[in-house]
Order: structure tokens, then C-alpha cells, then sequence
């Protein structure tokens, strides 16, 4: 009986080790394959209309691209646009973060191209402990872009309230970074809900399908022109922004 027992219980522990075993194999080869697709992932243009008579163009990143081979995202050169920056996404409301914030982070910086961090805000949440989510997950550097608040929802809240929220994730991090972050939004959404009460900060517009410019009143600093560019080094459709002035102006507004 006790020989038996034994037998049953190395029988148990041999199918789980060998469970880990090929899930393990599984994740690896995922993972393999993902870093192929971005090793393989050159074009011979953006697949989509970008307006050309600007000069300083880059990205904005996140989990969805996965894997990503930086290299051939700073050897860029098509249409003569070179990408010069990118928007990494790093924190979500209260406490989620990018799984792929710091590889993304790391590896933008190896490759010399001037990186940002993005905040997804939840307006249901604290405006504040989103802003000190994002604090204590970003160190900003001099020659980076300001923090980013991304806000494109409502989530149900009364604008008033959405408004103060983000007023306060806003304060909370230049209060920290000591510099007055960008707000990111949609040209629609940024003018429904949002208007004059945020006209003090950047503006990084999105608003696709425009020839020359956002169709928005407000200056703006950063425009996303498409989301639907084919990028070098990267698998998966990817935003394309646009900076509003040349590089004299770019450099003024990196964190000193």
C-alpha cells in the first residue's frame, strides 16, 4: 500500500514538473517569435498618408506592439521623416504598468532617441494616486520629454468631477517633476469635456485624417496624425506624431 502510495505521488509530481516543463517551451518559443516578427518587420513606407512639411516626427508605444527591435526604429529614413522621439506608455490608473514600459524605456535610450512616459488616466480614480502611480514607476532625466497625461474617456463620471481629478494628477506631477506636464487627448474629446480649463498645458491632439494640420482650435504641441503607420522593427500597426515646430523649439521644452 505504501509502495503504491509512493508510486502515485511520484507518478503526480513527474506530470506537473513536465506541465511547467512545456509551458515554459511554449512561452519561450512565444517569445522567440514575437522578437522575429520585430527583427523582420521592414517597409518600404508607412503605408498610410503623412504630411510632410514638418520636421521633426516620432512614436508612441506601448504593450500592444510587443517585442520591439529599436535599432531599425532609429535607422528609419523614409519620405526623408527619421523618427526623433516616442511616447512610451508606462503607467494605468491607480496601479497597473506597461509590461513592457522598462525594456521599451531602456532600449529607446540605448538607441539615442528622445523618450517620453505616458499615463493612461481612469477618471473614475484619483487624479492624485494616479499621478504618484506614475511617479513612482518614472525616472525622468534631463533630455526628456515632460510627463504625459493620456485621458480619452469619461468612464461615466460628470465632467465636473473628471475635471478636477485630472487637475489634480496634473498639479501632482509637476508639483514632483517640476515641470508642467503635456495632456494628451482626442480633438473632439479635448473640446467637449475638456476646453479652456486645460489651455494652460501642451496639447499632444490626436486627430486622424487631416491633411496639413489637427482640426482643432487651441495651439497644440504634438500631433498624432494616424494610428495605422507601418514602422520599421515593429509588427503591429503603430502611431505616427507629429511636433509642431523645429528642433530649436523641441530641445526648449525637454526636461533641463
Amino acid at each position: 500500500m505504501v509502495k503504491k502510495k509512493k508510486r502515485k505521488l511520484f507518478l503526480i509530481i513527474f506530470l506537473v514538473l513536465g506541465a511547467v516543463f512545456f509551458c515554459f517551451l511554449y512561452l519561450f518559443f512565444q517569445y522567440r517569435k514575437k522578437e522575429a516578427n520585430a527583427q523582420q518587420a521592414v517597409y518600404k513606407a508607412f503605408g498610410v498618408n503623412i504630411p510632410t512639411n514638418y520636421s521633426i516626427y516620432g512614436i508612441d508605444v506601448s504593450s500592444y506592439q510587443q517585442q520591439i527591435n529599436w535599432a531599425l526604429v532609429k535607422q528609419i529614413s523614409t519620405q526623408n521623416i527619421k523618427i526623433g522621439f516616442v511616447f512610451i506608455k508606462a503607467t494605468e490608473g491607480l496601479n497597473d504598468t506597461d509590461k513592457f514600459f522598462k525594456t521599451n524605456w531602456q532600449n529607446a535610450a540605448q538607441n539615442n532617441i528622445t523618450k517620453g512616459a505616458y499615463h493612461y488616466f481612469l477618471a473614475a480614480k484619483s487624479g492624485e494616486k494616479q499621478a504618484e502611480n506614475f511617479i513612482k514607476n518614472v525616472a525622468l532625466s534631463k533630455g526628456d520629454l515632460p510627463p504625459v497625461v493620456d485621458i480619452e474617456e469619461l468612464y461615466g463620471q460628470p465632467v465636473p468631477i473628471v475635471k478636477q481629478r485630472l487637475k489634480e494628477c496634473l498639479q501632482t506631477l509637476e508639483n514632483y517633476y517640476k515641470v508642467k506636464p503635456i495632456l494628451y487627448s482626442y480633438a473632439n474629446f479635448y473640446e467637449t469635456f475638456l476646453g479652456k480649463d486645460f489651455d494652460g498645458y501642451y496639447l499632444w491632439v490626436a486627430n486622424y485624417l487631416e491633411k496639413d494640420k489637427p482640426n482643432i482650435k487651441r495651439d497644440w504641441l504634438f500631433w498624432q496624425c494616424t494610428d495605422a503607420a507601418t514602422i520599421n522593427g515593429i509588427a503591429t500597426p503603430t502611431d505616427i506624431n507629429i511636433f509642431f515646430a523645429d528642433s530649436s523649439k523641441f530641445f526648449r521644452i525637454l526636461l533641463k
